[in-house]
């Protein structure tokens, strides 16, 4: 059976339309085009609505969508198992991660990782909030993500690192550099706070410290907010990870107490990794070992 209809199927979900998944798998549009009006007519429904902002699933699109992918994850999971067999280390590992990790650690983990393993290939997969990356573990897209522990679902996890939070403030702040960072202080300035979705790490530092922050401006990312505090229009807090190679003019702080965010790798079950990924999470927990003191 060929699989590539269907990757191609999936591939224009995630992607929203033909023209950027075209541009993804190195199709051209009408080749995608072609591929799904093909298994259309070959399931006998419509999967897809044509709409001038790309397309959408139908009704029995979606409702074909979670066998496909299962399909395509067991497919790639058999062919992986046959290399294993064969001796032959080659794979794909999908890995979900978030903005610090992707930037500090996993340039230097994928590096080191490929001059062992140079024919694992990796797709990774940008995710903002911890509960997007769990879900992507748990809905078979990723085959690992890195996310702050503990987990909210019944996930199989190993402890990487313990990430300090610091209150970050333009480097000619009138209080940079102070230890600790006044408490009088962390309410009544200009505050920057971090979009966060359902994960509340930021406000669980706040409420443990009993502070109402004068929030004047609220953003999704975090190098918006390291970019606005370099420029003095308001102080942060942020963990220490984000802070690594930080190309802007800033002082990190510490806060009255010391609060910290586990960071681990999270998998759906230990028991049922395929080879690939099980050496890249060995990789990566080495490499972690190796740079960080926890």
């Amino acid at each position: 059976m060929s699989m590539t209809k269907y990757q191609v199927f999936l591939k224009v979900v995630d992607c929203g339309g033909f023209t950027r998944a075209a541009e993804e798998l190195h199709f051209t549009q009408s080749g995608i085009s072609h591929t799904i009006a093909s298994l259309e007519r070959e399931l006998g429904v419509p999967l897809f609505v044509r709409n001038r902002g790309g397309v959408t699933l139908t009704a029995d699109g979606r409702a074909l969508l979670p066998r496909i992918q299962t399909l395509c994850d067991d497919a790639r999971i058999l062919a992986q198992k046959a290399q294993e067999l064969r001796g032959l280390e080659t794979g794909l590992v999908r890995v979900a991660t978030f903005n610090s990790v992707s930037v500090q650690w996993l340039p230097y983990i994928l590096k080191s990782f490929r001059e062992e393993h140079p024919h694992i290939e990796f797709e990774l997969l940008p995710f903002v909030e911890n509960a997007e990356l769990e879900e992507a573990v748990l809905s078979g897209r990723a085959d690992c993500c890195f996310a702050s522990l503990p987990t909210t679902h019944l996930l199989d996890t190993w402890m990487l690192h313990r990430d300090q939070w610091r209150v970050i403030v333009a480097y000619n702040h009138p209080l940079a550099g102070r230890d600790p960072f006044p408490l009088d202080a962390l309410a009544s300035e200009p505050f920057i706070y971090l979009q966060e979705g359902e994960d509340y790490e930021v406000r669980a530092v706040l409420d443990s410290l009993q502070i109402r922050p004068n929030i004047q401006y609220i953003l999704r990312d975090d190098p918006s907010i390291l970019a606005m505090v370099s420029n003095g229009l308001g102080i942060s807090i942020m963990p220490e990870l984000e802070l690594e190679h930080c190309p802007y003019p800033l002082v990190a702080c510490p806060l009255p107490q010391s609060f910290y965010r586990n960071i681990g790798i999270a998998v759906k079950d230990k028991n049922a990794l395929s080879l690939s990924t099980r050496r890249f999470i060995e990789h990566a927990r080495r490499w972690v070992g190796q740079h960080y003191e926890n």
